[in-house]
Parts: C-alpha cells; structure tokens; sequence
C-alpha cells in the first residue's frame, strides 16, 4: 500500500471520529513529540542518558523553563524516565523508556528526509517570500 493511500485511510479514520483531539493520534500524540524541543531532546537522548544540564548545553537555544517543561511532558507521555540521585543538591537524569525509543526509527527518517530537502524547501521559501513581495 502506498504512503498516499495509507495516509487518506488514516485522514478518513480521524474524520470518522470528528478529529477529536483526545482520540486523534496526530493531534493528541504528534502535536506533542512533533514540536522543536521535545524532537530535539529525544534525539540528544538517542545518545544515553542525560543530565539536566547536560541537556540544555546541547540544546543551548532552550530556556531552562521550556527544557523544564517539556521533559515534564515528555515523562507524562512515557517517552523519558527521570532518576533522582540523593546527592547535595540533588541531581536528575533524563533517559529514553523503549516506548521513546521506539520513536527514533521514524524520528530519524524524517529528520533524514528534512536535512536532504531543506535546500529545496529554503529555496521554495525565497521564491514564495519574492513572488509575495512582488504582488
């Protein structure tokens, strides 16, 4: 079956149900994992477990509120686990449970398909940007 007839069967699974957001995987579970940082976050997990600060060295562009909240998010959804060490003052480490593992394989070929047709996309941008200037 080909991508285009999988995904109108999905479009007319999600129609049936009225795309209601709590049953709506694209809503309910893509909207999630699918933003900037909790995509960046799983990919610097891919490489082991992480400590907080560690995470937000590599994600140096997010604010320690948003690293904060997304790794709470991401453990609500079962993505990530969190161990607490009883040290002085107490310090955090962030891994990948199997089920945030068991997104990388799809993760990791979109982000293939992202870094082989951004050239494209950046250029379809500018000509969008010059026609629109233009009218």
């Amino acid at each position: 079956m080909s991508a285009e007839e999988i995904l109108s069967k999905r479009l007319a699974a999600w129609s049936a149900m009225g795309f209601d957001a709590e049953r709506c995987p694209v809503r309910n579970v893509l909207d999630r994992i699918g933003d900037k940082w909790p995509t960046l976050i799983l990919i610097v997990l891919a490489a082991g477990p992480k400590r907080f600060s560690a995470l937000g060295r590599a994600v140096p562009d997010i604010s320690k509120r948003m690293l904060t909240q997304t790794l709470r998010d991401l453990e609500r959804d079962g993505l990530l686990t969190r161990k607490v060490f009883p040290t002085k003052p107490p310090s955090v480490e962030y891994s990948l449970t199997a089920l945030g593992r068991s997104a990388l394989e799809p993760m990791a070929a979109l982000v293939e398909w992202a870094e082989r047709r951004h050239p494209e996309i950046e250029a379809a941008r500018a000509r969008f940007d010059r026609d629109a200037e233009a009218a």
